[in-house]
């Protein structure tokens, strides 16, 4: 990425799965409908071919999210816990109960410098993750996320 990441656009898109393999998906499920109407002698043909390509495309999105993301998430647990030992000579272990995931996988974007401070806020305050990510102020980019 030879942009700097900050809160505006950290989100990553794959332009194979997401700009290729969605469109053409969608584009051979609404020929499918358009077909199951149009052609009254395989209606029941068009119909399952439709079922299938959406089933293919939902197999595809879910496997994508599940896999990818339960690895990410065990990763960036790991590397908050290793980055909180280091700064503060403490276990995460020990408040990570205190925090959702998402405010966990917040924490991941802020520096060194920011990081205990904002912890200790996201415990104190409640703060939702979105919250935790507009409060930092020299944001920290995740680019070999997926």
């Amino acid at each position: 990425m030879s942009q700097q990441q900050n809160y505006n656009n950290h989100i990553r898109f794959y332009p194979p799965h997401h700009f290729v393999f969605y469109p053409v998906m969608l584009l051979l499920m609404g020929y499918c409908g358009y077909k199951a109407f149009e052609d009254d002698g395989l209606k029941e043909v068009w119909v399952v071919l439709g079922v299938a390509f959406f089933a293919v495309t939902w197999l595809g999105f879910m496997l994508r999210q599940h896999y990818a993301l339960t690895l990410q998430n065990r990763i960036v647990i790991n590397e908050l816990r290793y980055r909180y030992f280091l700064l503060t000579g403490k276990r995460l272990e020990e408040i990570e109960p205190l925090l959702t995931e998402g405010q966990l996988f917040a924490l991941r974007f802020a520096p060194d410098s920011e990081f205990e401070g904002l912890l200790n806020r996201a415990i104190s305050e409640k703060l939702s993750a979105d919250a935790i990510k507009r409060a930092i102020q020299q944001w920290q980019g995740d680019y070999r996320r997926v």
